[in-house]
C-alpha cells in the first residue's frame, strides 16, 4: 500500500480527512519579521493545533490508512513528545488501544498529557533511540501495530497536508522553511509543494547539534550522527527516515542549520511581537530568517509546536534576555564607607538602569578600606543603553566590569 503515496491523490485524500481531527491554523504576517528581514514573512501556526502540534495529522491519516483488523490489534509507537499525543489522540478517535514507549527523561507533562487522551504509557531507556528498540520490542510480543514517528509514507503524506493549506490560503508563495528531525514533514511539505508548483523553494532546518539530514545529503546517503547536543528536543534525531530520503534529495532546495543561542532569542520575538508559544524546534524556521539571502520575497515558517514545559520556558526566557543584553551583571568596588551604595544608585538610575539584584561583597580584599565588591545585575532596554550604563559608571571612576549573570 505504501508505494501509492506522496501522490497528489493521496495527498488531497489526506488533506480532506485530516479536517475531522485539524483546527485551521491561518497564516499569520509577521510585520516585526517582515522589518528585520525584508520579505514578506508569514507564520504556519501549527503550535495553535490540536495537541499542540503537527503531528495528529500524520498519525490520524495513517490510522485511516489501516484495516479494521490492524486497528484493533492495537497501536504503538515511541516519542518523546508531539507524535506521542499525536497517535494517542488519533487512536481514541478511532476507539483503538495505543501504547506510547517514552524515554524516562521525557517531562511530565508530556507523559500526563499523553495519558490524559488514553493511551498506556511505558517509560523506558534514557534515549528516543532506546524507547524506539523497546517499541519494536512490544508489538512483536503483543501483535500491535506499529506507527513510526517518521519513516512512514503515509505519515509524511498527513504531514503534507501543511502544504496544501498554505498554497491555497497564498497561492504566490515563494519559499517555505520546514524544521526537520527525522524529515517526515520536510518529505510531506517539499513533495507536493513540488507537485503543485515546482518554482516554490522549500528549504530545511535543522539544530546545528543535530544536523543528520544535511550530512546525509552530503554523503549521498541515510547517515547517523555519533550523537546529538540541542535544546530542540524535537528535532534532536540520530538518523533520518530512509524511506523518505529518496523524497528530500529530490524535493528539498537547501538545507539551513541554527546555533540553539539563536532559538533562545527566536523564542523572545515570538513571546513579545506575537504572544504566541512555539517549542525549540518550532522556532528553528524563525531563527533561520536571517540566513535567507533573498529580499521581497513570499516566506513562510512553518512554526510546528508550541509543547514547551514551563521550566524550560522559564530558562530560556532568562537566556534570551541575557543575549539580548537586557540583563547584565556589572562588579565595581566601593571604598567600604556610608553613603557609597547611594552613589552607585544614583549613577545607574541617572541613566534609567533598573537594578534586579545586589550582591555586596566585603571579603574581596584584605584591606576593606580600600575595596568592597558589589555585584549589581540590571535591566536595560539592550545592548546600547548597556554601553551607556557601563559609560556612566566608568565616568564616576567604577572601573565596572561585566561578570556572568546567574539569575
Amino acid at each position: 500500500m505504501e508505494e501509492k503515496m506522496l501522490t497528489l491523490d493521496r495527498f488531497e485524500e489526506a488533506s480532506e480527512i485530516v479536517k475531522k481531527v485539524t483546527l485551521e491554523t491561518k497564516l499569520i504576517y509577521s510585520d516585526y519579521l517582515s522589518a528585520q528581514t525584508g520579505n514578506r514573512v508569514f507564520l504556519k501556526p501549527e503550535n495553535m493545533q490540536f495537541t499542540g502540534a503537527y503531528k495528529v495529522r500524520g498519525a490520524y491519516y495513517k490510522m485511516s490508512t489501516l484495516t479494521e483488523e490492524e486497528r484493533a490489534k492495537g497501536l504503538i509507537t515511541a516519542s518523546a513528545g508531539n507524535h506521542a499525543q499525536g497517535v494517542a489522540y488519533a487512536a481514541k478517535c478511532y476507539g483503538a488501544k495505543a501504547t506510547i514507549v517514552m524515554p524516562t527523561t521525557t517531562p511530565l507533562i508530556k507523559v500526563n498529557r499523553t495519558k490524559g487522551y488514553g493511551a498506556e504509557v511505558v517509560l523506558y531507556g534514557d534515549v528516543y533511540d532506546e524507547a524506539c528498540a523497546k517499541a519494536y520490542e512490544l508489538a512483536e510480543e503483543h501483535g500491535y501495530t506499529f506507527i513510526h514517528p517518521f519513516d512512514d509514507l503515509a505519515v509524511a503524506t498527513g504531514q503534507g497536508t501543511i502544504a496544501m493549506e498554505i498554497i491555497k490560503e497564498l497561492p504566490l508563495v515563494d519559499y517555505i522553511l520546514v524544521p526537520i528531525g527525522g524529515g517526515g514533514l520536510a518529505t510531506g511539505v517539499s513533495t507536493l509543494a513540488k507537485l503543485l508548483n515546482p518554482k516554490i523553494k522549500v528549504i530545511g532546518v535543522e539544530p546545528a547539534g543535530a544536523n543528520c539530514m544535511q550530512e546525509s545529503l552530503k554523503n549521498g546517503k541515510v547517515t547517523t550522527l555519533p550523537g546529538v547536543n540541542t535544546i530542540a528536543d524535537g528535532t534532536a534525531v540520530k538518523t533520518p527516515g530512509g524511506k523518505l530520503f529518496p523524497y528530500i534529495q529530490e524535493n528539498l532546495d537547501d538545507i539551513i542549520t541554527v546555533e540553539d543561542k539563536d532559538l533562545v532569542v527566536a523564542f523572545l520575538d515570538m513571546v513579545e511581537n506575537h504572544k504566541m508559544v512555539v517549542e525549540n524546534s518550532g522556532l528553528l524556521t524563525v531563527a533561520a530568517l536571517r540566513q535567507l539571502n533573498v529580499t521581497g520575497k513570499r516566506v513562510v515558517s512553518i512554526l510546528s509546536g508550541g509543547n514547551m514545559d514551563v521550566i524550560t520556558m522559564s530558562s530560556v526566557v532568562q537566556q534570551g534576555l541575557i543575549f539580548r543584553d537586557r540583563i547584565f551583571t556589572v562588579s565595581v568596588l566601593l571604598p567600604d564607607k556610608p553613603g557609597e551604595l547611594q552613589r552607585v544608585a544614583g549613577v545607574i538610575a541617572g541613566v534609567n538602569g533598573n537594578v534586579i539584584k545586589l550582591e555586596h561583597n566585603q571579603f574581596v580584599s584584605i584591606n576593606r578600606n580600600a575595596a568592597v565588591e558589589l555585584r549589581i545585575t540590571l535591566e536595560a532596554f539592550g545592548t546600547e543603553h548597556k554601553a551607556q550604563i557601563m559609560e556612566a559608571l566608568e565616568k564616576e571612576g567604577y572601573m565596572p566590569k561585566q561578570v556572568r549573570t546567574n539569575i
